[in-house]
């Protein structure tokens, strides 16, 4: 309730608006979701198509290339998914309905069969947490514990289908999340050579897509991961550092804002400028309370206006 409630009062300050009118309109925002539900997808597309515009992925690297993130539209935002849980699918209709070029990062070996995610495998939040901070064969060994095989096919499936990923190519752009998502910096060079490398061969092998980006699972990632995806034939790496990108960001250290699958419109909109993510990179010292907090985001509503005037004349991008 405390949390809504925050999340209220910055909407209610206009925080978002002068950051999306001041800052975001000049900067690239890229979105990630997860297994969000149809009705809040549309929810969520309908008002970020009302304040944004956004684009595909794939411009953003052109542009990039180019040297003309400049020509982009102003407050250009892009919208992806990590993953290919088999609810994906179901917003077919809705991105088409919105006109949305979404990217979703597939976890090629998973993908098109019965595997599970290891991290959807019932383990709990708090094991789930301990295992993204092991090494990758301690991390394996304990996930057989609870029944638990990268290759193991069971009853039900997680992810995408061959056919539903078939039937979405004309308007998704599907990436590479690795073959299993493990967490990189965790695995052997060996194996993280193996993930990275191999999962955009069999993705462009087994479903005909043109693989140019790769997400780092959990976002972690090192500069041996980076130094492996270029090599392999990457154009960008995609991460979860919080920010927004510019003609000047690293192609492979491109940054995302996480979205809840269940966020309502205030924490939507409060999320996708940028502004959570500040916050929460630069606390407030121990023992501050939620009413401090607001207070400091209030205080920066007033040096957001300050500078709103200062570029008011400047041109869209």
């Amino acid at each position: 309730m405390i949390r809504k409630l925050v999340f209220i009062l910055v909407r209610l300050a206009l925080i978002p608006f002068f950051i999306r009118e001041v800052i975001q309109r000049k900067r690239i925002t890229i979105l990630v979701y997860h297994d969000i539900k149809p009705e809040i997808a549309d929810m969520h597309f309908e008002i970020l198509k009302s304040k944004y515009n956004i684009i595909s992925l794939r411009d953003y690297i052109n542009a990039k290339k180019l040297g003309k993130v400049d020509k982009l539209p102003p407050k250009s935002l892009i919208i992806t998914f990590d993953d290919g849980h088999k609810s994906n699918y179901e917003l077919k209709t809705i991105l088409e309905k919105y006109n949305i070029p979404a990217t979703i990062f597939l976890c090629s070996a998973i993908v098109g069969t019965k595997r599970h995610f290891w991290f959807r495998h019932g383990i709990g939040n708090s094991t789930c947490e301990y295992l993204k901070n092991v090494f990758d064969k301690k991390r394996l060994e304990i996930l057989r514990k609870f029944g638990f095989e990268e290759r193991k096919e069971f009853s039900d499936r997680q992810a995408l289908s061959k056919n539903e990923i078939e039937e979405m190519k004309d308007i998704i752009d599907f990436q590479s999340h690795t073959m299993f998502h493990p967490i990189l910096p965790k695995c052997s060079t060996e194996r993280a050579l193996k993930e990275i490398s191999q999962s955009r061969k069999d993705l462009e092998h087994k479903h005909g897509v043109s693989i140019y980006a790769l997400s780092y699972p959990n976002g972690d990632y090192s500069n041996r991961e980076i130094s492996i995806a270029k090599k392999a034939g990457y154009e960008c790496g995609i991460t979860v550092d919080s920010g927004l990108n510019s003609q000047h960001t690293d192609l492979f250290r491109l940054k995302r804002i996480c979205i809840e699958d269940d966020a309502d419109i205030n924490e939507l909109l409060v999320k996708t400028s940028g502004f959570w993510g500040y916050v929460k990179e630069n606390p407030l010292q121990d023992g501050a309370n939620v009413k401090r907090r607001v207070g400091v985001m209030l205080r920066g509503l007033r040096l957001l206006e300050i500078q709103l005037r200062k570029i008011q004349d400047e041109p869209a991008h």
